[in-house]
């Protein structure tokens, strides 16, 4: 199903992979249409327990093409530098493909609860009550890891 990477001297640990995942600001979830064009968006998330989550808005083409095709991949770079004397970049990078699944009710109060913690953890008090107020106007997903690959180019 899935590719082995090409350039295996720079694929990392998969304890590597899943820090990078854990540590990483923000991803890029890559979807497909029901035409099969592809569509990369930015997203904020949280590696839990071997899932990604993500929030999103009720509606939109990113659900629309997670609806029809639940099947993902999820990119973050890290750490980046370029080397122009050596006509290169130095960096690390993973990439996850999964299967996506909306959840709700007490998993989807925790994902929220952890992106809070993740992204704001000095307003925990206020991130619950706008999870209180808004919860029902947002929607989480759920990421299921199938394999992650994680890459690496030192200087």
């Amino acid at each position: 199903m899935f590719k082995n990477m090409r350039r295996t001297d720079r694929q990392s640990t998969k304890e590597f992979a899943v820090k990078l995942l854990e540590t990483g600001e923000y991803g890029i979830l890559s979807t497909a249409d029901p035409e099969g064009l592809p569509y990369g968006v930015p997203v904020s998330y949280v590696y839990k327990d071997d899932c990604l989550y993500f929030h999103s808005a009720t509606e939109g083409h990113k659900l629309d093409n997670i609806t029809t095709n639940h099947k993902v991949s999820f990119c973050v770079v890290g750490a980046k530098k370029l080397l122009p004397e050596k006509f290169t970049t130095s960096y690390e990078s993973v990439i996850a493909f999964g299967q996506t699944k909306e959840i709700t009710g007490q998993e989807k109060k925790e994902a929220l609860l952890a992106l809070v913690a993740k992204y704001s953890p000095e307003f925990m008090e206020k991130g619950k009550a706008y999870i209180e107020k808004s919860g029902d106007n947002t929607t989480v997903i759920k990421v299921a890891i199938e394999q992650i690959t994680g890459k690496v180019r030192p200087q």
